[in-house]
């Protein structure tokens, strides 16, 4: 589908286009929460020009922040576009679909197709149609055993018809809604609270958008529909944002409301594309921001078999996929062919942004200073 709200000829200019990595349900330390994350994303963007992210770094629940320079990708879409299957195209708006699960109970659902009404009037959101699935879709959450958070769902079938109808009746971008499991007594959900344990939510939503974002090849976010949770006066600030009201769709639909759309490359296509100043394509990118011992992701992957610098941030999760790791496994990476740079944090990774996206060399600012190569023939 065209999306009829392109944009006047999109151009990067002076930007320094660059991917901000923080996966889902690893508990990141920045990042694993309920848009903890943003902060940072508004530096990078700040630094780069052009800041490219996914879901998990931009949403907050109730809260959420739109920025011209941040282009809001859903995680399966980011790894496409990092191995050179699509590109990405600025538009002025979406025609933002909403997905609700029959599962969901009247009261939720009224609620939510009231949030989609007040980000209509509030925030002059373009949200419809509104469809609800023929089945309930059944999400069952998940751990794996290094305490990852995932997911499945019974009804994938009655998922994917939904969102087809939506975009057959205009939608060119989709918010979804899933009713989860009441299991907000867990010990997991206790210690997430505390600030100290995996979003037990996130896996089973990334499968969902993952899903939705393959078979329909337009922007896609999921919303997660709870119980109240029960006032917790030992709350970590991290968690909050989702404690503030009945949703967390605003973010979702803000978020959505200004995704790029997602173009489609093949090799008779790619040389058009990559010059066709609309869109953002991956060799436009300058940079890739991930966190230390998530490395394993394809676009992270992509990025370095590309030579793009990779930009390291120590950002604590449960993971163990380090440098060390990526050239143990992978034969064509070695320390001399691979263009990684340390962070101690994302301040220092957006001084090392500015460093290149102006073309200036990274050791000089570093001491002491290495000395230059001579080629003795």
């Amino acid at each position: 589908m065209i999306n009829p709200f392109n944009p006047e000829p999109f151009s990067l200019s002076s930007a320094l286009p660059t991917l901000l990595i923080i996966p889902t349900g690893i508990g990141c330390t920045l990042g694993g929460f309920a848009g903890d994350a943003i902060p940072a994303a508004r530096l990078l963007a700040s630094a780069s020009g052009c800041l490219i992210t996914h879901p998990n770094v931009m949403n907050g629940a109730s809260l959420y922040w739109s920025d011209s320079n941040i282009h809001y990708v859903e995680g399966y879409s980011l790894d496409q576009f990092a191995i050179e299957k699509i590109s990405l195209r600025p538009v002025r708006k979406q025609q933002v679909g909403l997905l609700l699960d029959s599962g969901l109970d009247n009261q939720s659902k009224q609620r939510h197709i009231q949030v989609a009404l007040s980000c209509k009037a509030t925030l002059g959101i373009d949200v419809g149609p509104i469809i609800t699935t023929e089945a309930p879709l059944e999400i069952h959450l998940r751990q794996g055993n290094s305490g990852t958070s995932w997911g499945t769902l019974s009804q994938v079938e009655a998922l994917l018809k939904a969102g087809k109808i939506l975009k057959e009746a205009g939608a060119t971008a989709i918010a979804v809604v899933t009713r989860f499991p009441d299991c907000l007594d867990s010990q997991a959900i206790q210690k997430y609270q505390a600030g100290e344990d995996v979003d037990i939510l996130s896996g089973a939503e990334a499968v969902i958008s993952h899903l939705l974002v393959k078979h329909l090849s337009i922007p896609c976010a999921h919303a997660p529909a709870l119980k109240s949770i029960p006032l917790n006066e030992g709350l970590d600030p991290r968690a909050a944002a989702e404690e503030i009201g009945h949703t967390f769709l605003p973010c979702v639909l803000v978020g959505l409301s200004k995704a790029p759309d997602l173009i489609p490359i093949n090799k008779e296509q790619f040389t058009q594309s990559i010059t066709n100043s609309e869109y953002i394509h991956m060799n436009q990118v300058g940079a890739v921001i991930a966190p230390d011992g998530a490395l394993g992701g394809e676009a992270v992957l992509a990025s370095l078999e590309r030579n793009i610098p990779l930009i390291v941030v120590s950002n604590k999760n449960i993971l163990n996929v380090n440098f060390q790791s990526l050239i143990m496994h992978h034969e064509s990476f070695s320390k001399e062919n691979l263009r990684i740079l340390h962070a101690k944090n994302y301040v220092e990774a957006a001084g090392l942004i500015l460093l290149l996206r102006e073309g200036l060399n990274v050791e000089s600012i570093y001491r002491p200073i290495n000395s230059i190569n001579e080629i003795k023939t």
